[in-house]
């Protein structure tokens, strides 16, 4: 907690101003005014935060203030978190919210707007309200290459009734630095999430200090280095391989050979410890668990959307009638064309059902122990559609009466595809220090 000079109320990191800003008397100031860093002649490499941790999950967030956290963010259990206090290892660097909540509320909202099957709390503003102002620990890798390098290369060309090949020697040097490739330091944060939410400009980094945590949160870095240095490394000379492919002077010629890290001398030079902000929110729905993230620099949304069943399902029937009355007043389909068409749509549904069932196992390992509904009806619409094309029976009921369970199979068949994309849209339930309990199931 940082102390105003002038009331001695709480003093609050403000995104506008960029300052320390009284909640109280409005009075500012600079953030490294409060700095501690240096205590006579040694350097403090940590610091005294607030951790809050979550008696369901076990997930950790820290803080420099000491008020009650009342709901989790990645479980989203709404509980006290116990806290206690504990020192911090320091990152050398921090990119400063420049995003507002009001500027990611609204962000959201203009994207929410286009989810139209999304569940109507995820539109809720007492939900979209809970977003939470949270650093993100993350790796910063700074990656040099000095080294030549040689390619050979040919150009062909037509003369007459002869193609001329001409072959090149291609040798040049390279001398390169990427700074600030950066990958997230949380297990808890996904790094499908930091890669979609990407990139944060580099150039806005500052000196570390507590006081820009002052009302947010932060997450702690639990990820050593050494798990992406390979990573940044081969990104940067994947980076440098095609700018040199794409130099104008080799244009129109066919390059062979090959170059990669080590020919580079890709080396990483230095690993900078760095926070960079993110706005989190999350939706808790029985056993899964869906995450709103925004880019606290940039404003960039990314969020999980599951689908709500009920509006799909009404949607897809408005839309279905004025299209089945249009057809009938362009087109006399027959009873047999009919049901052919509806036989279609229930294999079709049931080809992307089992597209997603695998994806879904793949991705979560599961197992289906039981049959869904829509694939019953599905091999039921699929074997009485074959069967009546090929009896041919003379009353039409017959063709009808396929039809219309061919539809109810499809309908029951979305409905089982729509319940596993949602798992695809969804995470677990994070289970971080805990071990046991039936939140894995």
């Amino acid at each position: 907690m940082f102390v105003c000079p002038n009331c001695g109320g709480n003093l609050k990191f403000d995104i506008p101003s960029q300052q320390l800003s009284c909640e109280y008397c409005q009075t500012q100031a600079d953030p490294y005014a409060f700095d501690d860093k240096a205590e006579g002649s040694f350097e403090k490499l940590d610091y005294e935060v607030t951790v809050f941790s979550c008696p369901q999950c076990g997930g950790e967030i820290v803080s420099t203030d000491t008020s009650a956290a009342e709901f989790c963010t990645f479980c989203g259990a709404s509980t006290i978190l116990h806290s206690r206090l504990r020192n911090e290892k320091r990152p050398k660097y921090i990119i400063p919210f420049k995003q507002t909540k009001e500027d990611c509320k609204k962000a959201y909202s203009a994207m929410m707007k286009k989810a139209i099957f999304a569940p109507d709390v995820l539109k809720n503003p007492k939900y979209i309200d809970s977003f939470r102002g949270i650093y993100m620990p993350y790796w910063a890798f700074h990656v040099t290459q000095q080294s030549p390098f040689s390619l050979n290369a040919t150009r062909s060309k037509r003369r007459g009734d002869y193609i001329i090949t001409d072959h090149f020697d291609l040798k040049g040097n390279i001398d390169a630095y990427y700074k600030g490739l950066s990958y997230d330091a949380s297990s808890s944060f996904d790094d499908s999430i930091s890669q979609k939410i990407a990139p944060y400009d580099v150039k806005g980094m500052k000196a570390f200090t507590p006081a820009f945590l002052s009302g947010f949160y932060a997450d702690t870095a639990d990820v050593p280095a050494e798990e992406y240095q390979n990573q940044a490394e081969n990104t940067a000379a994947e980076n440098s391989i095609q700018k040199i492919y794409g130099t104008p002077a080799f244009s129109g010629m066919e390059i062979s050979g090959s170059l990669g890290p080590d020919a580079l001398n890709t080396q990483t030079k230095e690993v900078d410890s760095t926070m960079f902000p993110v706005w989190f929110m999350s939706y808790r729905n029985g056993g899964r668990v869906a995450y709103a993230t925004v880019n606290g620099q940039t404003g960039k949304v990314v969020t999980d959307l599951p689908v709500d069943v009920r509006k799909y399902v009404t949607g897809s029937l408005l839309l279905a009638v004025p299209v089945f009355i249009l057809l009938n007043l362009l087109f006399t389909l027959m009873p047999s064309t009919l049901l052919i068409i509806t036989t279609i749509l229930a294999a079709i549904s049931m080809i992307i059902y089992f597209c997603e069932l695998g994806t879904v196992k793949k991705k979560e390992k599961l197992e289906n122990k039981k049959t869904d509904l829509g694939l019953i009806t599905a091999i039921t619409a699929l074997v009485l559609g074959i069967g009546i094309t090929i009896l041919q029976p003379v009353s039409d009921v017959f063709y009808y009466g396929g039809a219309i369970i061919s539809l109810c199979a499809v309908f029951c068949t979305i409905r089982d595809i729509i319940h596993y994309y949602n798992i695809l849209s969804t995470r677990r339930l994070p289970q971080f220090d805990r071990t046991g309990g039936d939140d894995n199931a």
